[in-house]
């Protein structure tokens, strides 16, 4: 009877065993959604790097567009796009890794700069409009 309850705890030691290690899967794969890093992908993200930064180069240097605020917008949007490329090639964020996690910080992220950017541009502004001496040089010996 002893070597019969052995047989049977070690059908069900096993048996969990199988079932914990089906149940759970792999766990040393456990990526939440994120992208895997691979070679192809880092070489994607690099070239498409070095053109979202060769672009902007090449329309400043050149003096392509004579506008220097259109050049400026412009330059902005290429710095958008590589940020973007940076955080999908070379940080593996998206919607769906870490539950969402990922992007809600992001979002909340950005949110803060603006609100600290708009604002110490607003407060520069106004001290400079409302501090700032009116210099009348006739007024001077």
């Amino acid at each position: 009877m002893s070597a019969e309850l052995n047989s049977l705890h070690g059908a069900n030691v096993h048996g969990h065993g199988a079932q914990a290690h089906g149940a759970h899967g792999h766990a040393h794969e456990d990526d939440h959604g994120a992208g895997h890093a691979s070679f192809s992908g880092y070489m994607k993200g690099f070239i498409l790097s070095v053109i979202l930064t060769a672009i902007p180069f090449w329309l400043v240097m050149g003096g392509v567009i004579e506008d220097a605020q259109t050049t400026a917008v412009v330059i902005m949007a290429f710095a958008a796009v590589q940020i973007v490329v940076h955080m999908v090639y070379f940080l593996h964020m998206n919607v769906s890794s870490e539950g969402g996690w990922n992007m809600l910080s992001l979002t909340f992220t950005v949110i803060i700069v603006a609100i600290t950017l708009a604002g110490s541009m607003w407060v520069m502004y106004h001290l400079n409009t409302n501090m700032m001496p009116v210099h009348d040089m006739s007024q001077l010996p």
